[in-house]
C-alpha cells in the first residue's frame, strides 16, 4: 500500500500507514499538533474507534479503508483568505462515487445529504470533515470496500453495504485509494475554481430526491419532500411553507 501510494500520489507530503489505530481522525489532529507537511495522509488497515458526525460511531470492519487526509485548503483557493466553502463533505463524496462508480456498473451509487455515500438504499461510505483552523482541514473517509457484512454489528446489517459484498470478491485496495485521492484532488479544485460544474454533480447524484424527510435541528423538526441538493450544498425540501434550503441539521425519515 505505502510504496504503491507514494509512487502514484506524489503530492502527498507525508503518509502514515497502522495495522490497527483508535481513529485516523484523532491521529491527524496529533500530526497537525506536531507540525507535520501537507497534505498528509493517515490510515489504517483496522480502525477500532471510528468517529461520524456529531457522537455517532463509524463502524470499520477488518478489510474496510480507513483514512484521513489533510489538507491547506487555500491550496485549491485563488485567494488565501478564502473561507472554507460548505460543501466540502459532499464534494468529498463526489470523489467516493467517482472512485467506485467503474467497479458498480450495475448499481446506483450516489449522495445522501450531507455527508454519505450509499449503493441504492444502503451506506457505503461516510465522511467527516473538520476545520481546526482555515489552513488546516481533515477530510475523513470511511469506505466499505474489502469488509463484509457478516461481521457487522446485526443492526447495520440491513442499512450497509460493501463493495466486496456486491462485487462478490475483494477489490485491489491499493488501486482504489489512489483512484479516490486523484478523484478528491480533481473534486477540491472544482469546489474553489468551478463550483457551478460541482454544483451539477451533487444534483445529478442526489438519491434522497423525492423522499419525505425529517430535518431536526435541535427542538425544530422541518419536513418535506426532497427536491435535491442546491449547488451550494443546501437540501432543498418542499415544506408545508414552501421551498425550503438547509445547511445544517440531521435527518431521519422517523414520524412522516
Amino acid at each position: 500500500m505505502l510504496s504503491q501510494l507514494r509512487e502514484q500520489v506524489p503530492w502527498l507530503q507525508q503518509i502514515e500507514w497502522h495495522e490497527q489505530l483508535g481513529s485516523t481522525q484523532d491521529r491527524a489532529r496529533e500530526l497537525i499538533e506536531a507540525g507535520a507537511p501537507l497534505p498528509c495522509l493517515i490510515g489504517a488497515d483496522l480502525q477500532t474507534g471510528g468517529r461520524g458526525r456529531g457522537k455517532h460511531r463509524w463502524w470499520t470492519g477488518q478489510g474496510a479503508l480507513a483514512t484521513s487526509l489533510v489538507i491547506d485548503p487555500t491550496e485549491f483557493a485563488a485567494q488565501s483568505d478564502a473561507p472554507l466553502p460548505p460543501q466540502l463533505a459532499l464534494a468529498a463524496g463526489v470523489a467516493v462515487c467517482h472512485a467506485v462508480r467503474g467497479l458498480l456498473t450495475d448499481e446506483t451509487v450516489g449522495l445522501h445529504w450531507p455527508n454519505d455515500v450509499y449503493v441504492g438504499q444502503r451506506k457505503l461510505a461516510g465522511i467527516l470533515t473538520e476545520a481546526l483552523s482555515p489552513r488546516r482541514v481533515i477530510i475523513g473517509i470511511g469506505l466499505n470496500s474489502n469488509n463484509t457484512l457478516d461481521e457487522a454489528p446485526a443492526e447495520l446489517r440491513a442499512t450497509a453495504v460493501t463493495l466486496r459484498d456486491l462485487i462478490g470478491s475483494p477489490v485491489d485496495a491499493a488501486a482504489l485509494l489512489v483512484s479516490l485521492l486523484h478523484e478528491l484532488r480533481a473534486a477540491l479544485r472544482l469546489l474553489y475554481e468551478q463550483p457551478s460544474e460541482l454544483g451539477r454533480e451533487f444534483a445529478a447524484l442526489a438519491l434522497q430526491r423525492g423522499q419525505m424527510l425529517l430535518l431536526r435541528q435541535g427542538d425544530l423538526h422541518h419536513a418535506g419532500r426532497c427536491l435535491g441538493i442546491a449547488a451550494d450544498g443546501g437540501l432543498q425540501l418542499e415544506t408545508e411553507s414552501g421551498l425550503r434550503t438547509f445547511y445544517s441539521g440531521t435527518l431521519s425519515s422517523e414520524d412522516l
